[in-house]
């Protein structure tokens, strides 16, 4: 009970245990787990609630009265044996001498509540072992147990009475079905076999219901038997149909009558299956004899009136009948071997007599002619058929007499056994009831004083462990300390051992409370703590960004500005550790967003924030915005995420971001990497934990990401899952949903090179996959030369060609900016290979993904067409970077073909020449598409929204670090040689 009250209060006291640095985030099994040691001093620091309970129970003045909480000098608790049933009281007299009795202690001994729980387990005991002892309930078990075994004897013993009447009549069908048959088949005959089946039909009703009787517990073979002779019964009114309507001979009918009786004659074998009364059971098996022996001479009955009536035996039908004589010897030789003398001399007596010995004769003469192969001529003078069968049915109908009278007297011994059963357990029952009653008058006193405190005891402690004890806390933890209640103590008031036991709870149950509050108060002064801390390090962050950003916009040195590109992200994810804090504390987020963003921008936002984000491709679509009170939340889970795919896969490999839209209205956002994955036990712990509501732990120091994910996700609604990605990796599906959605208010500016789609609606021609690379795998460090922007809001990358479909590995000189991607119909974008989700294998450019088209995911609707570009570069790109092949790219509508077709006739005529740095010269309004000068029959187009001047500042800045980089190569003579055998200086490859 004591560990139940301490396991209450232990989950929620170990959320914040210490002041420690916080670590990296980390996820369960995906590699870099922290080192044993360390794990083991993070144990010892959160300890738990329990241990410090039991710790300041000993040290504490108020727990002097609990035995064996004694302090080991200079305040350092010892442990000592616990206190059983039986001990001396807790205050206890130095060694030698004994307690002082005084007379009220002297009185109170010989009070039944007081006596010591030792003696009144002895008298509880005792007693009733004493009581079965001389009673011996054993017996009265074997007196039932007999009882109902006989009565299941009984049961299948009239059973079998029943089934035994049914072959008896069933017999005598027969033997007229198959007399009617070797007649020929005659109206007399069909007569008499008529007759017999209504009390064939009375017999088998009688079988069904003394069949109803038989369970299971009768016996697996009894009950599977009766089964299958209740499934057999049917069958008698098709042998009947087939006898009298078919052509069927005469043996083949006595054939399958008799494969029905035999089932029949099985019934016998089954009452003797646990029975142990052996006159019993030898009348049993004088009975089944007797009853095959019947069924024989019933046999020969038939059999030889068919051969009489034919005048001579055809076929086998001999020996058949020679076979069946054999088997009535046998059974009757069997009867004799066990049946009573008495059974035995009535059997003597009634079959014998003038008929019985007329049919003996006859089937001798029968026999006699057969070897002879003379025509039969049994009685000359009369019908020798006729003959035959009335003086065998004598014989059977006196065997029947002996076999009723048996069946009889088997039914009536089972039943008499059985009730000498029953009175001999009722007897036995009723001296036990007799002793139990002056039994439970002597411990009827004992239990109450016993029963009575143990109960109050356990229901007070459950409710105090499963209930109270977890309420305080909670409320505790919620309001803080200044909630703290006194406590009630148990209702025992006794001086035994149960009341030392209550007061001994009622100690513990006020140091777990009084912990407890000391841990909501630890609690809440750390979380202050982080709070504080994060709150401070966010100030210093923003400055930090702050300043960097001016640093940026007046340097001129790549090298220097390249650093400072590189600092600008470290504090970007610095200020995301900070904002982690906040996770931990509970607190929500300090920056929210007044107007929605679109989806696209807030994974490139998430990007800002990761390390290696060039290895990240994008197949996001320009719409979907997301409320802006969700963003930061949003960019903060996707980070996290991202910055998990991109810790535990190869540097060689991408990671995908791709997004579809559910049929009820959310988006499904999922991230896939090629890295070392994890076991099936580990993503179901995982996702367990994802779903379920985060709990500060332990456990959070090795796994921040993975809590703030939860924490995130379970603050909106979002639902994150963890599942194995082919052919190796993980994939992240992240579920926005609908709430977490907003309306588009406006239409955002597409980027400079995404082609109009004009001419077809979007249904005719679906759009193409949206995708983009965050840069090529390389280090975080840009080359000399290169620089890369900081825009928390945006993603520094570039969109690579697909004109270019080359398996190499990715070169330092491949490393450049290209131009961006022309429109190509569906039907281009499904003939390019493998899926886009899946990474690529290690070793091969990225350029290997771009050749793939994204896999369709089950219940999502495919999203329209959105950006591929960063708008830093969509917005200051100039139009020459777009000129492309025009045997390499068409466009979907004829219109915009044939203009420009035009256009590029014209570039080829008008020229400028090219720069010192070998970039081209335009002359304005020289190569102007047709159409695109604007006229007065042109509507007016809906002009963007207005960009603020920190974006242009930041556009020009990026434009600028690319020009550079671009004269750099120029200068270096890293130009592609493909491109300047074609002529094109302005084209790169990555």
């Amino acid at each position: 009970m004591w560990a139940a009250a301490i396991l209450a209060v232990d989950p929620p006291a170990a959320a914040f245990g210490g002041a420690h640095s916080l670590p990296a985030p980390s996820w369960p099994g995906r590699g870099g787990g922290r080192e044993a040691a360390h794990q083991r001093s993070l144990t010892a620091h959160f300890s738990p609630v329990g241990t410090r309970v039991l710790t300041l129970c000993r040290t504490c003045p108020r727990a002097a009265r609990i035995p064996g909480a004694s302090p080991r000098e200079g305040g350092t608790p010892v442990r000592t044996q616990s206190t059983t049933v039986g001990d001396p009281q807790p205050h206890l007299p130095p060694p030698g001498q004994a307690a002082p009795r005084t007379t009220k202690a002297l009185r109170g001994r010989f009070r039944l509540r007081d006596l010591r729980v030792r003696w009144r387990l002895i008298a509880l005991i005792v007693i009733p072992t004493t009581v079965g002892v001389v009673v011996g309930a054993l017996q009265i078990a074997s007196s039932i147990s007999s009882a109902a075994q006989y009565q299941r004897i009984r049961e299948k013993a009239e059973l079998s009475a029943a089934i035994t009447t049914l072959t008896h009549h069933l017999a005598l069908e027969r033997d007229h079905a198959v007399y009617f048959v070797a007649a020929g088949r005659s109206r007399t005959r069909e007569k008499a076999l008529r007759e017999q089946f209504a009390p064939v039909d009375a017999a088998i009703a009688m079988v069904k219901d003394k069949a109803a009787a038989i369970t299971r517990e009768h016996g697996d073979g009894a009950w599977s038997l009766t089964q299958q002779i209740l499934t057999r019964l049917p069958e008698i009114a098709t042998t009947r149909d087939t006898a009298i309507t078919s052509r069927l001979p005469a043996l083949p009918t006595l054939t399958k009558y008799s494969q029905i009786s035999d089932l029949f004659l099985r019934i016998h074998a089954q009452i003797n299956q646990g029975l142990q009364d052996e006159p019993l059971s030898n009348s049993v098996r004088a009975l089944s004899a007797l009853t095959k022996a019947k069924d024989a001479a019933s046999l020969q009955r038939g059999l030889l009136a068919g051969v009489a009536t034919a005048g001579r035996f055809q076929g086998g039908e001999l020996n058949t009948l020679t076979d069946a004589r054999a088997q009535q010897d046998s059974e009757v030789a069997v009867f004799r071997s066990v049946a009573t003398l008495s059974q035995q001399q009535f059997y003597d007596d009634t079959v014998a007599g003038p008929n019985i010995d007329l049919a003996e004769l006859l089937r001798l003469r029968a026999l006699a002619q057969a070897n002879d192969n003379a025509r039969l001529d049994l009685t000359p003078g009369s019908d020798d058929a006729d003959r035959w069968f009335e003086a065998m049915t004598d014989t059977i109908d006196a065997m029947r007499t002996v076999e009723k009278r048996m069946t009889e007297s088997i039914i009536v011994q089972s039943r008499t056994l059985e009730e000498d059963a029953r009175h001999r357990a009722q007897l036995a029952a009723a001296l036990m009831i007799l002793l139990l009653l002056a039994v439970l008058v002597i411990t009827f006193l004992m239990a109450q004083s016993l029963v009575k405190p143990l109960r109050k005891l356990r229901v007070e402690a459950l409710q105090i462990a499963g209930r109270h004890l977890p309420e305080t806390v909670r409320l505790l933890r919620d309001k803080g300390a200044d909630a703290y209640a006194d406590v009630t103590p148990i209702g025992v008031d006794s001086r035994d051992e149960i009341g030392e036991v209550a007061r001994a709870f009622d100690e513990v149950h006020r140091e777990a409370v009084r912990l407890a509050g000391e841990e909501a108060r630890l609690r809440s002064n750390v979380n202050a703590m982080f709070v504080n801390l994060s709150r401070r390090s966010q100030t210093l962050v923003e400055r930090q960004i702050t300043l960097i950003d001016g640093l940026e916009q007046g340097e001129q040195d790549e090298q220097r500005l390249g650093n400072l590109f590189k600092l600008d992200h470290l504090a970007t994810r610095m200020r995301r550790n900070s904002e982690n804090l906040l996770v931990l504390a509970g607190q929500d987020p300090p920056r929210l967003w007044s107007r929605p963003v679109p989806l696209v921008d807030v994974v490139r936002a998430a990007l800002s924030e990761v390390e290696n984000y060039q290895r990240i491709q994008i197949l996001i679509p320009g719409d979907n915005p997301v409320a802006g009170q969700a963003v930061n939340d949003v960019v903060h889970l996707l980070a996290e995420l991202l910055e998990n795919a991109l810790s535990f896969s190869p540097q060689e490999t991408h990671v995908i971001v791709s997004c579809n839209t559910i049929d009820s209205g959310g988006v499904l956002l999922s991230i896939s990497d090629a890295g070392i994955g994890m076991t099936y036990e580990e993503l179901g712990q995982a996702n367990e934990r994802l779903t379920s509501a985060p709990t500060v732990n332990v456990e959070v120091s090795r796994r921040m990401g993975l809590f703030v994910v939860a924490r995130l996700a379970h603050r909106h609604g979002i639902r994150v899952q963890l599942r194995p990605h082919a052919p190796a990796g993980l994939t992240a599906t992240v579920l926005l949903p609908l709430t977490l959605l907003a309306q588009p208010t406006g239409t955002y500016p597409k980027p400079i090179g995404t082609p109009f789609f004009t001419g077809t609606s979007p249904a005719a021609h679906p759009a193409p996959v949206d995708y983009q690379y965050a840069g090529t795998p390389r280090p975080l460090a840009p080359q000399p030369g290169s620089r890369q922007p900081s825009i928390p809001g945006g993603q520094p990358a570039h969109p690579v060609s697909m004109w270019q479909s080359s398996l190499e590995p990715v070169t330092d000189e491949q490393q450049r900016p290209t131009r961006a991607l022309p429109y190509r119909p569906q039907e281009e974008w499904a003939e390019r290979g493998p899926d886009l989700a899946s990474p690529p294998t290690p070793g091969h450019s990225g350029r290997d993904v771009e050749a793939a088209a994204t896999a369709p995911i089950p219940t999502v609707t495919p999203a329209s067409i959105g950006d591929d570009y960063l708008p830093i570069f969509a917005s200051v790109e100039s139009a020459w970077f777009q000129r492309g092949n025009s045997d390499n790219s068409r466009w979907g509508s004829p219109q915009t073909d044939a203009g420009w077709s035009a256009a590029e006739a014209v570039a080829r005529s008008v020229g400028a020449g090219s720069t010192t740095s070998g970039l081209p010269k335009r002359v304005p309004k020289a190569n102007l598409v047709p159409g695109a000068a604007k006229s007065a029959a042109t509507p007016e187009v809906e002009s963007p929204p207005p960009v603020s001047p920190e974006a242009v500042r930041n556009r020009l800045s990026t434009f600028q670090q690319g020009c550079r980089a671009a004269r750099n190569d120029i200068s270096t003579g890293k130009m592609n040689a493909a491109d300047s055998e074609d002529g094109h200086k302005g084209t790169w490859t990555t």
